[in-house]
């Protein structure tokens, strides 16, 4: 086993080339792990964690690091050669561009004059500084950084308003403007619906899920997931509404969000004067709203209530499931009973939450609906349900739409747990997600039905995403899984194997 690790001194890079440099690191032959990271405190503590932090010597918050775990030092060199020539560029056409660009705002402002959307990716306690100079040069700002302060969060979206911008953020991993994506985005059709989503995989879902129904999409929106809260008041939720009101090419507007605050809800739900569907996952009061609202509370009635809207209508979404489930629990041992769900998307895993609660009872998890209700209180037959894409999670490694090695992990440790009856999967593609997750997931799939227990799939994506939809789904089934029209029909499709209830994949939500 070699271990490299190599320094470049001020070599400032964001976190999306980043994500991209880990995942030429860990699509190397004969890597068992590895990392591009900015020598920040907590990323050299992480290091230390792996036992090589020591080696990245007296590296500083601007230095990049690459480290590498591999087979040999030969496959070690090949992987730190991969990541150098995704970050820095590896042929002559793009060395001259990266020489040639600029290192500031107001550079690439002055070399692209009709830009209108700033995208900023840098740490949190910097972000606030380079989206209010975005904001000063007459721009639009995706705020793709985490970790801002909520005061400045305030802040920055009061001052938008009152520019008549919008910061998309913080947070933001999903936009699409005019047709072209931010961030994780699937490839859509144009068309008469507008989103405003502060939810990113809750906002993929529902673009994705309208596009193969047959509806296109003008603009995605997405507004952070403290929007909606009290503190921030929908402040960016509020113009992204009005903004879309006003444009001719929308004819419909879809809010997606988690439980918002219910003022700033009921508040926002009198503001546009287009027909509109507010998709909050697992509300359960009932809102005061205008009359052109309507209010659901899962992604999948969204779209569907959406689609009414502009005179479509939503395909067969259980079609033989109720068959496939039925034909399964007929040889399923009577002792598996629990449910484990190992999502990607946090918005996909709190859906589900929501969902199977209603059928299952408590379920136990990371992001649990009930507080008590953590992974640490779980008893061995407790279902538990785990949004991988969180920080517990994702310190040290990519996010698992990037880099599916998480999952495989967490899907072989159910080959030795005869109380499952069932794992829960989403397999997102897009742009921004890894090229093959499908295929890089079907042999620990194989692993688990193998054992005894179900697995239960849903692809998130369209035919146009680079990866192919019905080609993941394809590889999905052949690996034995089930998939399913929606993620929301997952969610029921697992619970109705852990109940032996086939009939409950119908249940209307």
């Amino acid at each position: 086993m070699s271990t490299r690790v190599t320094v470049r001194k001020n070599s400032y890079k964001d976190s999306v080339r980043l994500l991209e440099a880990t995942r030429a690191i860990l699509g190397s032959p004969g890597v068992s792990w590895g990392w591009a990271l900015m020598a920040t405190p907590a990323n050299l503590a992480t290091l230390e964690e792996q036992g090589i932090a020591g080696e990245a010597g007296e590296a500083a918050a601007n230095d990049l690091v690459l480290a590498v775990r591999a087979e040999d030092d030969a496959a070690a060199t090949a992987a730190l050669e991969s990541a150098e020539a995704t970050l820095f560029a590896a042929n002559a056409g793009e060395d001259e561009a990266v020489a040639q660009s600029t290192t500031d705002l107001a550079g690439a402002v002055a070399e692209h004059p009709d830009a209108n959307v700033a995208i900023v990716s840098v740490p949190g306690a910097y972000a606030a500084l380079e989206t209010h100079k975005a904001l000063s040069a007459g721009l639009d700002v995706l705020l793709f950084s985490d970790n801002v302060p909520l005061a400045d969060e305030i802040e920055l979206k009061e001052r938008a308003r009152d520019l008549g911008r919008l910061v998309m953020g913080p947070g933001a991993g999903t936009a699409m403007i005019a047709g072209a994506g931010l961030g994780f985005a699937n490839r859509v059709a144009a068309g008469p619906v507008g989103i405003v989503a502060a939810a990113g995989t809750g906002a993929q879902e529902v673009m994705s899920l309208l596009d193969r129904w047959g509806v296109g999409v003008s603009h995605v929106i997405g507004v952070g997931g403290r929007d909606l809260s009290p503190e921030v008041g929908g402040l960016m939720a509020e113009s992204a509404i009005r903004a879309l009101d006003a444009d001719d090419r929308t004819q419909a507007i879809l809010l997606v969000s988690k439980p918002p605050a219910r003022d700033v809800a009921e508040r926002l739900l009198k503001v546009p004067s287009k027909p509109t569907v507010a998709a909050l996952m697992g509300l359960r009061d009932e809102l005061s709203t205008a009359d052109n609202v309507t209010v659901v509370n899962t992604l999948e009635q969204g779209a569907i209530r959406t689609l009414g809207l502009i005179g479509g209508s939503a395909p067969d979404l259980v079609q033989d499931l109720a068959e496939q489930v039925a034909s399964l629990i007929t040889g399923l041992d009577p002792n598996r009973s629990k449910v484990v769900g190992l999502y990607s998307g946090g918005t996909l895993c709190y859906e589900a939450l929501t969902i199977s609660t209603d059928h299952l009872g408590p379920i136990h998890s990371n992001v649990p609906l009930d507080k008590s209700l953590t992974v640490g209180t779980a008893a061995p037959d407790a279902h538990l349900f785990l949004d991988l894409g969180e920080e517990e999670y994702t310190k040290g490694r990519p996010h698992p739409m990037i880099d599916p090695q998480a999952r495989i992990e967490f899907l072989e440790r159910q080959v030795d747990d005869d109380r499952v009856a069932a794992v829960l999967l989403d397999v997102v593609i897009g742009d921004g997600a890894h090229e093959d997750p499908a295929g890089t997931l079907a042999p620990a799939i194989e692993k688990v039905t193998a054992s005894g227990a179900a697995v239960v799939a849903y692809v998130l994506g369209t035919e146009r995403d680079p990866q192919g939809f019905e080609a993941q789904q394809e590889t999905l089934r052949r690996a034995g899984a089930i998939v399913t029209e929606t993620a929301a029909r997952a969610a029921l499709a697992a619970s109705a194997i852990a109940l032996r209830d086939p009939a409950l994949v119908a249940t209307e939500l």
